[in-house]
């Protein structure tokens, strides 16, 4: 649906619509591999730059270049960041989708086309732009072989004059994205002048959307959850890094690699860390196992498939207590899925991965903010609960670019738990290994290498006693796994606790996590304004599932769990959670199409069961 009124007037006449400022969402429609990104980020910047708030997804194919892709650009004076269901300006450049794209935009949308695709005879209910990019690339780039990838620039420029963004800000994101390039930055700042000296020449403004400057964005930066989860771990004291490639995690590891070279190596000019590719997920996630073991805070990142491949050692890492942070960047499944569409659907599977009896404790980010802060809460419950802890980003939050404010330089010490020195065993004399003395759960260790003869105990993934003597005797067992049990039970009061909004006297409550928190926020705002429903909205940012998480079900008639997979995985927890009473107030709202969760969609199917 439109988002305001429209009239059409005649075909590819003036469309008679009320002025929309910073209020709008733009898509680019290109090729994979035609240099598109560059100029998509600079078009996003640019806006940023005036003060308005923006955020950028990028639909990308998983197989070679050509395939089509499609950029998203969402910019919003009242800071709503998550993606908009409806394109409201569309730059039309690849052939082979274009026809379709603008079928599917609403009247009044504006259409920004490649001159030979003649798009103009589609529809009579939108605003068409002609552009003849050939022939202005051709006037900036005399080598034939760049024009390519130049050609987009050209959109760029065009773009700005339509919008009213200004081509300062324009230099100013290409000199940034072309920093060390000069030649390209003004090549490339020539291709958008171009556009837009065309664009103020030849095209009569007539769309209705227009970019004006805010001071919404100051002291903001523009990061991606992947790149700001690199630094985090890199802060957390993260030593040892193994991993196998795979989208959609693969640009976090490579991220550290580079700050890591930066900014940890010693002062004899050696690196003071180890980033392994590993053969496969197996031996990442068997690596930082033995890593964790030895005593380094160590790590690995992954996504769906890996995680599934892990299972058996991550029975392992829970059995014997052995710490280490699995960062799991979500995607399409099951199987290869959709490698590149975004997802929330290892919920259930990494909350008991393994066979037998096991629970992990598990982080969800929402922004890039989390992923560097949870980092550091990953590494610190890692090992003061001896366990993996698995940090669950998704594709939309990991590799597209997110609105931020910068982060908060860590001052907490690190946290290493319970582990036992040599002046801890000359008082002690000795330790069970396994042995729960403080009634938490979590048993004491050391460290390979600790100088007492105390300190040695055999590391077990078969049947253990409390003094990891192996045993098979029931007793034996069934201690350990209640301990166990314990320890996890413990970790409802360390893990981050959710955070919680409250409307006006609201009986219906919202819960969701990780990148579905966005559209969430836009949505509360238009069940209130269009169907006068107040809701209250709970984000949770953990499992196990803290005491507020009870409460506020209990305090609630109807509590609607709003998450992007099939199967209603995160309420499949949260009831085995629950009192069997508070069950039948749970709902679920499945978003699982692979794209970013949208506002309008919950708007849509929460008002519907509301009976609205």
């Amino acid at each position: 649906m439109a988002t305001t009124d429209v009239a059409p007037q005649g075909t590819g006449g003036q469309l008679g619509r009320k002025r929309v400022v910073n209020d709008m969402s733009i898509q680019v429609a290109t090729v994979n591999g035609s240099g598109s990104q560059s100029s998509n980020t600079v078009l996003l910047r640019a806006i940023f730059q005036m003060g308005v708030p923006v955020s950028g997804k990028n639909l990308f194919p998983s197989n070679i270049a050509g395939l089509p892709t499609w950029y998203t650009i969402r910019a919003n004076k009242d800071g709503y960041i998550g993606r908009k269901k409806e394109i409201d300006f569309l730059v039309a450049m690849n052939a082979e989708t274009a026809q379709d794209d603008v079928m599917t935009l609403a009247p009044g949308a504006s259409v920004l086309y490649d001159e030979p695709l003649a798009l103009d005879k589609l529809r009579n209910d939108l605003i068409f732009y002609s552009v003849p990019y050939d022939k202005l690339v051709a006037t900036v780039c005399p080598e034939a072989k760049l024009r390519k990838l130049v050609k987009n620039m050209v959109y760029v420029g065009v773009v700005a004059q339509l919008l009213s963004i200004e081509m300062g800000e324009v230099e100013k994101a290409i000199r940034k994205q072309f920093a060390k390039k000069v030649k390209a930055a003004n090549l490339n700042l020539a291709a958008a002048q171009a556009g837009f000296d065309y664009a103020k020449a030849s095209l009569q403004k007539r769309g209705a959307f227009y970019i004006e400057r805010m001071d919404k964005t100051a002291g903001k930066i523009i990061i991606d959850g992947n790149s700001a989860a690199a630094l985090g771990c890199m802060f957390a004291g993260c030593t040892v890094v193994t991993w196998y490639p795979i989208t959609p995690s693969s640009s976090l590891v490579e991220t550290m690699i580079d700050y890591m070279k930066e900014h940890r190596i010693g002062p004899d000019g050696k690196a003071t860390f180890a980033i392994v590719q590993a053969e496969d997920e197996l031996a990442a996630i068997g690596m930082v196992i033995g890593a964790g073991w030895a005593g380094a805070r160590s790590m690995t990142a992954t996504a769906g498939p890996g995680i599934s491949l892990m299972s058996e050692f991550a029975g392992l890492a829970y059995y014997a207590e052995i710490p280490g942070v699995i960062w799991d960047i979500q995607r399409v499944g099951p199987s290869t899925g959709l490698p590149t569409r975004t997802s929330q659907g290892d919920i259930l599977t990494t909350a008991f991965l393994s066979h037998g009896d096991t629970k992990h404790i598990m982080l969800i980010p929402s922004s890039a903010a989390e992923c560097f802060s949870m980092a550091s809460d990953a590494f610190n419950l890692a090992e003061q609960f001896q366990t993996l802890v698995f940090v669950m980003s998704d594709l939309d939050l990991g590799m597209n670019n997110w609105m931020s404010d910068p982060f908060e330089y860590p001052t907490a010490p690190i946290k290493r738990g319970k582990v036992l020195d040599k002046n801890d065993l000359e008082k002690l004399g000795g330790f069970a290994r396994y042995k729960d003395l403080d009634g938490d759960g979590v048993g004491y260790r050391t460290l390979p290498g600790t100088d007492h003869p105390g300190a040695a105990y055999f590391t077990r993934g078969s049947g253990h006693n409390d003094k990891s003597s192996y045993s098979e005797r029931p007793d034996d067992y069934e201690n350990n796994m209640e301990r166990l049990n314990r320890k996890f039970e413990t970790a409802r009061s360390f893990v981050p606790r959710p955070e919680i909004l409250k409307g006006a006297n609201a009986k219906i409550g919202i819960i969701a996590y990780g990148t579905s928190h966005w559209g969430i926020v836009e949505s509360r705002d238009q069940l209130r304004n269009e169907y006068a429903i107040e809701t209250d909205y709970l984000r949770l940012r953990a499992y196990p599932f803290t005491r507020e998480v009870h409460e506020f079900i209990e305090q609630h008639d109807r509590v609607y769990v709003v998450e992007q997979n099939r199967d209603a995985q995160m309420l499949s927890l949260l009831k085995l959670d629950l009192k069997p009473e508070l069950i039948t107030r749970m709902r679920s709202i499945s978003h699982l199409d692979g794209l970013p969760l949208d506002a309008r969609s919950v708007t849509d199917e929460l008002s519907t069961m509301e009976g609205k």
